[in-house]
């Protein structure tokens, strides 16, 4: 299929924010098809996590357009996005380290017991939450975590990561958007969060991913958007360019390649 004959599931266009005088977006275009990983790379300052914030509500742009389905998108906060169906997993993980992988799979999501105690008296639903956070792990082949009550501070790196992730996807119902979600990781431990980002995506959940390892990049990007002075430059197939064209293109060394949608 190609980008021309399929709607983009999400899509930015002409997005401009200013902090003073700097210039974060000027002018940028976005757009993630369904069913893909789509890769943002840029150097430091390139405004990708300013396009990225933009997507996830975390600020609002000045000037320009996001479509939802092909429908107008305004996100004031990140909790709009996120009842639109947008998860960001942030590169700090965003959990409560206390707290147990069930509680932080379901933080400020609580599932509320049926009947008057749920209604009245704001009960939880401990078992139908442990059942639900079980079942989320074990679709994303965690199995590495017996025990869902223990507190996310016990847990390695990469299982710290993997519930991040079962998390956004668990809730993340349209887009998930993953930053940098290797970068404090070893080497086995990021081949299983690799893993992760193909299995969410093999759930019908597009993946935008921002990371700086280009290896890990051109390993599961179906497309990579290139960011360069806070627009997008180009976008290349992983599968036709090589990580030194898309460096030297990333720096401005390179003139950026034609465009290409989905393939």
């Amino acid at each position: 299929m190609s980008g021309g004959k399929e709607q983009p599931l999400l899509q930015a266009r002409g997005l401009v924010k200013r902090f003073g005088r700097v210039t974060a977006l000027d002018h940028c275009d976005f757009e993630l098809y369904p069913n893909e990983i789509l890769a943002v790379i840029g150097d430091n300052g390139a405004g990708k996590s300013t396009l990225i914030k933009a997507l996830s509500g975390a600020i609002t742009p000045d000037s320009g357009d996001m479509l939802l389905d092909g429908q107008p998108a305004r996100f004031r906060s990140p909790l709009d996005a996120r009842r639109a169906g947008i998860e960001t997993v942030y590169q700090t993980l965003a959990l409560s380290p206390a707290l147990s992988i069930t509680d932080n799979l379901f933080l400020g999501r609580e599932l509320r017991s049926p009947g008057l105690a749920g209604r009245l008296f704001r009960k939880r639903d401990l078992a139908g939450m442990k059942r639900h956070a079980r079942q989320e792990l074990n679709q994303l082949g965690l199995m590495t975590v017996q025990n869902i009550g223990q507190a996310v501070e016990t847990l390695s790196g990469g299982q710290r990561q993997g519930v991040a992730v079962a998390r956004a996807a668990a809730f993340g119902t349209r887009v998930v958007i993953m930053d940098e979600p290797t970068a404090a990781l070893g080497v086995k431990e990021s081949a299983r969060v690799l893993d992760l980002i193909r299995r969410v995506r093999d759930r019908g959940i597009p993946i935008v991913l921002i990371s700086h390892n280009m290896p890990q990049v051109f390993e599961v990007a179906d497309r990579i958007h290139i960011h360069r002075l806070g627009r997008r430059l180009t976008v290349i197939d992983p599968k036709r360019h090589s990580m030194a064209e898309a460096v030297a293109m990333m720096t401005g060394a390179l003139a950026p390649a034609e465009s290409v949608g989905v393939t």
